[in-house]
């Protein structure tokens, strides 16, 4: 496949597929309502459990999906990426389940728990770079010299397509559903949901939340002002119950309920 073919966005069958490839390797976690949520935002609050993954992300549907279609050359070479977190347990710990050797460039201010944790799920971690920037060309010229192939964390559409299980998934447990409030970084969690959930519910709302922080000010090495439209709500306490997880949660709301309503997570 093209370079410009993987970084298209997948269809649903692409999502569908993703579905049966990944099937009993991650788990159809839980959708549920949320009470005390839905009594402070005014409507029914449904939360989609990715904590229960095997390393607590959402990031392992994407990463299974795109390790099942690699070719017996790709396997047998291996696969690198550069992560300093859950695309990089997700992908040690899938890797690892397949046999497929695996390397995680992270930039050197990763966490030593992320560090170990990676290596634990079987990866050998390498650490390069001040800044996620250098540490991206530290993995290019890894996947050069070594023959791997590099999996991206979120512009690759078998990533994509893994991430938009999650979709299918709320929207069976849910099927009344209106709106889906889903966190966004790179924007593949974002993407493969909306993809999945258009398709199966055209009328449905998509609302993307993201932190007044990012990434931004450690690749650049100087603080960065932020600025939104609107201010952003603190996350809910069901998120801070695995915070290296991100979980996208699901709202329908009441006739009375108002777009600002729905808490950001």
């Amino acid at each position: 496949m093209s370079k410009k073919a993987r970084n298209s966005a997948p269809e649903f069958a692409a999502i569908l597929a993703a579905r049966e490839r990944i099937r009993g390797h991650v788990i159809e976690t839980p959708t549920r309502e949320s009470l005390t949520l839905g009594e402070i935002a005014g409507c029914r609050i449904f939360l989609k459990f990715e904590n229960r993954q095997f390393t607590a992300s959402f990031k392992e549907r994407g990463a299974a999906n795109r390790l099942a279609q690699l070719s017996a050359a790709e396997r047998r070479a291996g696969v690198i990426a550069v992560s300093a977190g859950n695309h990089a347990q997700g992908l040690a710990y899938h890797a690892s389940r397949l046999g497929i050797p695996a390397v995680i460039v992270m930039p050197r201010f990763t966490p030593f728990v992320k560090i170990e944790n990676t290596q634990r799920l079987g990866a050998e971690v390498v650490l390069s770079g001040e800044t996620f920037a250098a540490a991206r060309e530290e993995m290019a010229r890894i996947a050069a010299e070594r023959a791997l192939t590099i999996v991206h964390p979120y512009d690759d559409r078998d990533i994509i397509a893994g991430q938009g299980t999650i979709g299918i998934e709320m929207l069976e447990a849910v099927p009344d559903l209106d709106t889906l409030v889903v966190s966004i970084g790179g924007g593949g969690l974002i993407a493969g949901i909306a993809t999945a959930a258009r398709h199966l519910k055209p009328g449905i709302e998509i609302i993307a939340c993201k932190r007044n922080c990012s990434a931004a000010p450690m690749n650049s090495g100087r603080p960065i002002t932020a600025m939104t439209k609107r201010p952003t709500q603190r996350r809910s306490r069901a998120r801070r119950r695995r915070p290296q997880s991100r979980a996208p949660a699901a709202a329908r709301r009441s006739p009375k309920a108002s777009r600002s309503s729905i808490p950001a997570r």
